[in-house]
C-alpha cells in the first residue's frame, strides 16, 4: 500500500477519519463531502476547501481513496472529481474505528467517533462511552471544586458561566450513562430497538453533539434541536 506522511495535527487526522467514514457508504464529490462534514460535525462547521482538498490528496497518495474526474460540463464549468474508498481504505477505516484509546474521549474526537458508532463494534462503543463518562466526571469535579474555592471572588457573570459549564457537564454525564445502559442491555438482548430508542430520546441532551448528525452523515439534513 502506498505510504504518505501522517497529518501533523489532530484536527487533520479527524478530518481524514471523517472523510473515510463518509465515503464508506459510496462515492462522493468534493462539494458533497464538504457539505456533509459542515452539516453533521461541529468541528468542521467552518471547513474550507483549502483544508479539505489537501486532506483528500493525502488520502489519495496513501492509496485509501481513489479519484475519478468526470468530463467537463458545457458552459466552461470545471470537471467534477468523484472520490471513492479503495479496498485498502475500507480496511484502514475499520482499523481506525476499532481504536478506543484516550484520544477518543476528548471533545472533538468523541463527537466525530460518535457520528460513526453504527460502524463501530459494540465493545469498542462501550469502552469509548465509559471513557468519555470518566473524562466528563473528572471535568465536573474540577468545575465544582473551582466554584467552591473561588465563588466569593467571582462576579455574577462569571458565576453564571461556571454554572452553565457545570450544568452542561451534568447533562452529558446523564446522557452517557443512558447510552451505556442501552449498550449493556443490547449486549444481553440484541433486539432492534435496544440501542436506537435510547439514542433518539437522549441525543438532544448532549451538549456539543449535533442531534442531526446521523441524518446529515447519511445525506439528509435535520435541524438541530436544543
Amino acid at each position: 500500500m502506498p505510504k504518505t506522511d501522517r497529518p501533523q495535527s489532530r484536527r487533520a487526522a479527524l478530518l481524514e477519519f471523517a472523510v473515510l467514514g463518509l465515503l464508506h457508504d459510496g462515492p462522493l464529490h468534493g462539494y458533497e463531502l464538504r457539505k456533509r462534514l459542515t452539516t453533521a460535525l461541529g468541528i468542521f462547521r467552518a471547513l474550507s476547501y483549502g483544508s479539505l482538498y489537501p486532506a483528500l490528496k493525502r488520502l489519495v497518495d496513501a492509496g485509501w481513496i481513489h479519484e475519478t474526474q468526470e468530463p467537463a460540463a458545457t458552459g466552461g464549468k470545471r470537471p467534477r472529481i468523484t472520490y471513492e474508498l479503495t479496498a485498502d481504505g475500507k480496511e484502514h477505516f475499520q482499523d481506525l474505528v476499532a481504536a478506543s484509546g484516550p484520544d477518543a474521549w476528548d471533545d472533538d474526537d468523541f463527537d466525530v467517533r460518535f457520528a460513526f458508532f453504527s460502524r463501530t463494534e459494540a465493545q469498542v462503543r462501550l469502552r469509548i462511552l465509559e471513557g468519555r463518562r470518566s473524562r466528563l466526571e473528572e471535568r465536573l469535579a474540577n468545575i465544582r471544586d473551582a466554584s467552591a474555592r473561588n465563588r466569593e471572588r467571582m462576579d455574577g457573570y462569571t458565576l453564571a458561566l461556571q454554572q452553565h459549564g457545570e450544568d452542561a457537564a451534568e447533562r452529558e454525564v446523564r446522557w452517557l450513562e443512558e447510552l451505556i445502559v442501552a449498550e449493556r442491555r443490547a449486549a444481553l438482548d440484541p433486539g432492534p430497538t435496544a440501542y436506537d430508542d435510547t439514542t433518539s430520546a437522549t441525543t438532544s441532551a448532549h451538549n456539543g453533539t449535533n442531534s442531526g448528525t446521523t441524518n446529515a452523515i447519511n445525506g439528509t439534513t435535520t435541524t438541530n434541536k436544543e
